[in-house]
């Protein structure tokens, strides 16, 4: 197959501080902001309440010990897709591919549009123009990666080291803070056999969906200076280093206030900020929180246009994804993604989109990790600089793991998993249609 003219190429110039940034960047969001409410509501007791913490980042850990193999034995930009096209062929990686480039781009676009409603409160002249500064926020991002790779890893260096100081500084004056005389408060009821089993899983859910992101390297596979190494190190000390994080943000929520008035509230970080902070607390929970979702949109903008670029190289995407800039920069796949984020804003439709296709999330996982056991049988003599600790009894637990959660979602969401599945039928003939492109467009160069 001919090669389609690029003035430049993906460029192998990241290293581990970058790995461990864009983890822990894309990880950490609103959902430790938000999340530990859902939980104490579910979990009622401290022990409950951080263990559920432990054992969300001891799955994740898990995770990362397995998908650590695929990403340093398989050396490419790309994601999950690149995984699950190298182990079950092309129709597994085109649904991987596409699902998890939309899901990027709609993320994207809501995210974006969370940060402009919290600009809009803090600076209240722009607090009717929030479309305007979400797109002015999603176009930033894509310029600056549009100047490189070298930029866009600087970008993400500077906003996770942010995000990691100003949790760090959160948590740290929540220590400090002396909480007036205990009041009698009371915890919701603990639940007992079954309930207590349902409460577990409503409440891992909602843990899990916080620790999401933890992959963030795979998406870089071929740009990493040694991804033999450096891999493995980021994932898993990002990994480590996100566990650590959380813990220490709940245990700072039960310093501040008791368990019951974490129970059920919708933003418990931001309620802590107020007892702590007094009137400043909300404008001091939005600047966390913005800082926060910064890096969060960073790291997104960098992912998803090679998710698109990896499926253009294999044919599954029109050949004019493969350009790229002397920056390292895939321009055309990063044009895409960022128009389809723009539409996102515009429209309003990301929180639809991102419903349905919420059911693949974890379809991910579980596909990556079937990967590791597919690719050891088929491919055992491929060269693994790092292998899954305790395989495959690690990875199969992770794996039973995720097919549970999954069954989960479904039981949970069954309007929207149909849809999903629904997403998934029609997927076939359009990826058949990509497939009947492909020697068209092989021609044409």
């Amino acid at each position: 197959m001919t090669e389609p003219k690029q003035t430049g190429h993906l460029l192998r110039v990241l290293g581990v501080v970058f790995g461990l940034s864009v983890t822990i960047g894309g990880t950490i969001g609103m959902g430790i902001l938000r999340t530990p409410g859902e939980v104490a509501k579910q979990l009622p007791t401290p022990t409950l309440f951080i263990g559920i913490w432990i054992v969300g980042g001891l799955y994740a850990l898990l995770g990362a010990i397995s998908v650590a193999e695929l990403g340093a034995m398989i050396h490419r930009s790309g994601g999950f897709y690149v995984f699950a096209h190298r182990a079950l062929g092309n129709y597994a990686g085109f649904v991987v591919g596409w699902s998890d480039w939309m899901s990027s781009c709609a993320t994207n676009a809501l995210i974006s549009m969370v940060v402009a409603e919290y600009v809009g409160v803090l600076f209240p002249s722009l607090a009717t123009k929030q479309t305007a500064v979400a797109l002015t926020i999603v176009l930033m991002f894509a310029l600056l990666q549009w100047r490189g790779i070298r930029w866009g890893s600087f970008t993400q260096n500077v906003t996770s080291f942010a995000k990691v100081i100003a949790f760090a500084a959160f948590v740290v004056v929540a220590f400090l803070y002396r909480s007036p005389a205990a009041t009698t408060s009371t915890l919701p009821p603990m639940a007992h056999g079954f309930a207590l089993v349902a409460a577990v899983v409503v409440a891992l859910q909602g843990v899990l969906y916080t620790y999401d992101g933890w992959y963030g390297i795979i998406y870089f596979g071929e740009e990493i200076r040694n991804p033999s190494r450096d891999v493995a190190r980021s994932m898993l000390g990002g990994v480590i280093s996100i566990i650590l994080i959380y813990l220490v943000v709940n245990l700072a929520l039960l310093h501040v206030m008791p368990l019951s008035e974490i129970a059920g509230e919708p933003l418990a970080v931001g309620k802590a900020a107020g007892l702590i902070f007094g009137r400043h607390g909300d404008t001091v929970i939005r600047i966390l929180a913005i800082v926060s979702m910064l890096s969060t949109i960073n790291a997104y903008t960098l992912s998803a246009p090679r998710v698109l670029y990896a499926m253009s190289c294999d044919g599954l995407f029109s050949h004019h994804g493969t350009r790229v800039n002397i920056g390292g920069t895939p321009t055309v796949t990063l044009l895409i993604s960022t128009m389809v984020a723009v539409v996102f804003v515009v429209s309003g439709t990301f929180n639809q989109v991102l419903a349905v296709i919420a059911f693949f999330f974890v379809a991910y996982y579980t596909i990556a990790f079937i990967s590791v056991f597919v690719l050891r049988k088929r491919e055992p003599d491929l060269p693994r600089p790092y292998r899954v600790w305790g395989y495959p009894w690690t990875t199969l637990i992770v794996t039973i793991g995720s097919i549970t959660f999954l069954a989960g979602a479904v039981a949970g969401d069954t309007k929207n998993s149909l849809w999903a599945l629904s997403l998934l039928a029609v997927s076939y003939p359009v990826y058949l249609i990509t497939r009947i492109l492909a020697p068209l467009q092989n021609r044409e160069r």
